[in-house]
């Protein structure tokens, strides 16, 4: 019996690690999208969200027979109730994939109103803390999960020098901008909110380890002993 179980949570493993890569391929697709102004492309990010719902559902799913035909206790119990909440948090980062998307196919053929540079930036910071949070919380990696906490300042950072940028280098200075600087804005804004989802799943990492709450606490992070 104690087999099949390990089994079947290594398989549920594979499985949120496979989402998890769906949801990172999805942010990059949607923004190698607006980069290049692929409309194709992004509306098949839009069509692929489909894939991620059935892959959350499938999880779900995994996690409710496993509760109730193998009666989990203490650790695994913590980690297949939160692997439930965590898959929601990857669905939810798909679904602003696809809003990014959006913003692509709104924007048609207009030129875009300024190079593209730190949104790039942000696109590979939320892929890396997407990926390297589920690792951490499948690998019950604390080093990994504090690591992935601390880079969402960088997060915060490039959100907040990309809105600067178009609001007073474009928006305030030509108002004719303001039409195509607005997806931008939406496009930054939707990128910081993939890393704090990615920034949750670490912090729910730390919480199942260590049952530390560090979510407004970064403080606490300094008293992280390493993998336990």
């Amino acid at each position: 019996m104690e087999r099949y179980f390990d089994e079947e949570l290594g398989r549920l493993k594979d499985d949120m690690r496979h989402m998890g890569d769906l949801v990172a391929e999805a942010v990059y697709r949607s923004v190698e999208a607006l980069k290049g102004q692929d409309k194709p492309m992004a509306k098949k990010v839009i069509d692929d969200d489909k894939s991620i719902d059935e892959a959350e559902l499938a999880i779900d799913e995994e996690c409710l027979d496993l509760l109730a035909l193998r009666q989990p206790v203490a650790g695994d119990l913590r980690f297949i109730s939160m692997a439930m909440k965590i898959a929601t948090d990857l669905e939810r980062m798909a679904d602003l994939a696809v809003d990014i998307a959006q913003r692509v196919v709104e924007l048609g053929d207009q030129p875009l109103v300024k190079p593209l540079v730190d949104i790039p930036r942000l696109t590979m910071l939320a892929q890396t803390m997407t990926r390297e949070a589920i690792g951490s919380f499948i690998a019950s990696d604390m080093d990994l999960a504090t690591k992935v906490i601390l880079m969402d300042n960088e997060a915060d950072r490039l959100r907040d020098r990309i809105q600067k940028d178009l609001i007073e280098d474009y928006m305030l200075k030509d108002p004719a901008t303001i039409r195509g600087a607005v997806p931008l804005l939406l496009v930054a804004r939707h990128l910081e909110r993939i890393c704090d989802h990615a920034t949750n799943i670490a912090e729910d990492t730390i919480y199942r380890v260590k049952a530390k709450v560090v979510k407004h606490h970064p403080e606490k992070l300094n008293n992280n002993n390493g993998n336990k």
